[in-house]
């Protein structure tokens, strides 16, 4: 499309500045950038949505089967894609996403995981992959069959007529069945437990890739960490199973009278009165017939509007428990666990819920409110993943590391399936911005139960000091060692600029303005900059430019101190040194011998022109110490020259 090539070729141009080397300079942090534009005024200057924006629509209809075998567990089903073109060009293909692929022993995943494994570890089986039954398309009341081009996890349907841009509709169908991987790249699976196996269900229907303003299709496989990108719609979803299963799902459940017994609507209608979770399905009635007294095959109805995708988890294993969410407008909503008997205790999934009610909740308060009614959390195979409305944690965790990775899934509602990035090219933008959330909600839950009062940047530094890849490199070009950064480089970097940049105010209220304005929608990393830049009246360039697009590393230096006359009386002249190749405000803490205590600080401004600063300080007995940043919140990586003591 128009523009397109422009916009990657400034962007390329920023990309391109990774390197570490040489001596600080001035200009390459603080030189004129003009971060990349899209054409059309689709997106504002001030980094806000632009008065031409446009999004496509995705709605779903989904019927899906689990059927249980000896040796295998499949999925059969169908989807109808009901997809709307707003974008001002008329579509001669459409592009699907077909996740399922990267479990095809001869996918790219598998193909680029390495001998000894990884976190992922996709390898393939023999049975993995979609299998295509048919392909068809209605489009002005014409339904044809189409023989899709299939490559890797994408799937092109080519058209017979081009798709009428501005609000022209189409709808696909896809019939199709999959092997529901064991251990399917720690995002989905199975996993057997005392009283029957827990299936957790994603990435489980065909789905449509996001055609944008940016780049047109956005195509990038499937391959294993890269995660996902999708348009936002409404779903309708059917499931259904051994009737002796309970199943929970991203959405709410419609036909809950026809599924769960009197006793189990009784109880969930008690949970959504309660802020004490409340037992739907306790340990002891897990596998007692009255539990789940229907034969045969039981079909679950779920509804979910304006998401960006749904999951399911299925088993006949699960104790399911509930309490109700209180909402900051007075709404309220209903936070559920399902776990088998061996993960529960007052130590483990029996504080499940509690966890994720007081998620949700300090979520909504403190940045925006949670928009739909329910969520689950499920324990079984994943070590932690993320779906609308839906999460899995790995079955095993306690207490602090429960807590820790349910707060993080839940917290992923907001970062990326409220604030809808693209997470197969950004992926700091959800990881990081969650991460940094995630000590928001740590700090505040259960009066500070399992805050953690240590400073993280040097330990932050830790992660990426080795690091030869910058955030802005995708995460399937990242270096398998490195893509931690994306959590915690970017949630130190959020903190700075909070902390010790803007300040907490102007800080909070500009990213709560962000997250209002591409509430499900499609935000790009510069469209991030300009709205931190803007609402904090701050041109924070100096700061995004060498955190995201380079591997440069801080060093400040107190280099040397020098009394006017040779008199300690008459005051210092102290020399402050940039050796590395970012810059930061200064924090210096300066103790004389007379005991007199002052912290002074400097903004960034200091290094605008050069790397040293001098400036005079009105010593009136000799300095005994000085201390650069001594509360450590900066990642120095030399802290040995932050610290000066008289000789």
């Amino acid at each position: 499309m128009a523009g397109c090539a422009v916009f990657l070729l400034a962007a390329n141009a920023v990309s391109a500045q990774t390197t570490d080397s040489g001596k600080y300079d001035h200009n390459d942090i603080f030189g004129p950038i003009t971060w990349p534009v899209t054409s059309g005024n689709t997106r504002s200057a001030s980094g806000q949505p632009g008065e031409n924006y446009w999004q496509n629509r995705a709605d779903y209809l989904i019927h899906a089967t689990l059927n249980e075998g000896k040796q295998d567990t499949t999925i059969t089903g169908d989807v109808t894609i009901n997809y709307t073109n707003n974008s001002p060009d008329k579509l001669d293909y459409l592009w699907l996403q077909l996740d399922q692929n990267l479990f095809k022993p001869d996918s790219r995943g598998a193909a680029v995981t390495p001998i000894s494994g990884d976190r992922f570890d996709v390898k393939g089986f023999s049975r993995g992959g979609y299998h295509i039954e048919s392909v068809s398309v209605t489009y002005k009341n014409q339904t044809y069959t189409v023989k899709p081009i299939i490559s890797d996890a994408r799937m092109q349907v080519r058209l017979n007529t081009p798709m009428g841009a501005k609000g022209d509709k189409i709808i696909v169908k896809v019939n199709y069945s999959f092997s529901i991987p064991v251990y399917g790249a720690d995002r989905m699976g199975r996993q057997k437990f005392k009283q029957g196996y827990v299936y957790e269900i994603a990435q489980w229907y065909p789905r449509m890739c996001v055609y944008d303003d940016a780049e047109g299709w956005n195509t990038l496989p499937y391959m294993g960490l890269g995660e996902f990108f999708c348009d936002y719609g409404d779903f309708d979803y059917y499931v259904t199973t051994p009737a002796d299963m309970l199943v929970v799902g991203s959405g709410d459940l419609q036909n809950g009278a026809a599924v769960l017994t009197p006793t189990q609507q009784s109880r969930l209608a008690e949970a959504r009165n309660s802020d004490k979770t409340v037992m739907l399905i306790k340990p002891e009635e897990v596998d007692q017939p009255a539990t789940h007294p229907f034969k045969g095959i039981l079909t679950w109805h779920f509804k979910m509007q304006n998401s960006r995708d749904v999951s399911w988890a299925a088993s006949k294993a699960f104790i399911w428990d509930a309490a109700r969410v209180n909402f900051p407008s007075g709404r309220k909503g209903i936070a559920m666990s399902a776990y088998p008997v061996e993960s529960s205790g007052n130590d483990s999934w029996s504080r499940s819920t509690e966890y994720l009610k007081s998620s949700m909740e300090i979520y909504s308060t403190g940045f925006f409110e949670y928009p739909w009614n329910s969520a689950t959390s499920v324990s079984g195979v994943a070590l932690g993943m993320e779906y609308p409305g839906i999460i899995f944690c790995l079955n095993n965790l306690k207490n602090k590391q429960l807590w820790g990775d349910i707060t993080h899934e839940i917290g992923h509602n907001w970062f990326p399936m409220i604030v809808g990035t693209n997470e197969r090219k950004y992926m700091w933008m959800d990881e990081g911005f969650n991460t940094y959330i995630n000590v928001y909600a740590t700090d505040r839950f259960n009066n500070g139960e399992y805050k953690d009062t240590a400073k993280i940047a040097q330990k932050t530094l830790r992660i990426y000091r080795k690091s030869i890849d910058p955030l802005m490199t995708p995460p399937e070009a990242i270096g398998l060692h490195d893509y931690a950064q994306y959590y915690y480089k970017t949630s130190l970097g959020l903190q700075i600029l909070r902390n010790d940049v803007v300040g907490p105010e102007r800080f909070d209220y500009a990213f709560r303005e962000y997250i209002k304005h591409w509430a499900f929608k499609h935000p790009l990393p510069y469209d991030f900059f300009r709205a931190m830049n803007d609402a904090t009246g701050e041109d924070l360039n100096w700061f995004f430019k060498p955190w995201f697009f380079t591997t440069g590393k801080l060093d400040q230096a107190i280099q040397s101190v020098e009394y006017v006359d040779g008199d300690t009386t008459k005051g210092a002249i102290i020399k402050l040194v940039n050796k590395g190749k970012l810059a930061m405000p200064v924090v210096l803490k300066i103790t004389q011998a007379n005991g007199k205590t002052e912290t002074i600080n400097f903004p960034v401004n200091i290094w605008q022109r050069t790397g040293v600063w001098e400036f005079k300080y009105p010593s009136t007995s000799t300095i005994k110490t000085m201390v650069l940043d001594p509360e450590h919140e900066l990642p120095d990586s030399d802290l040995s020259n932050n610290v000066y003591y008289a000789k």
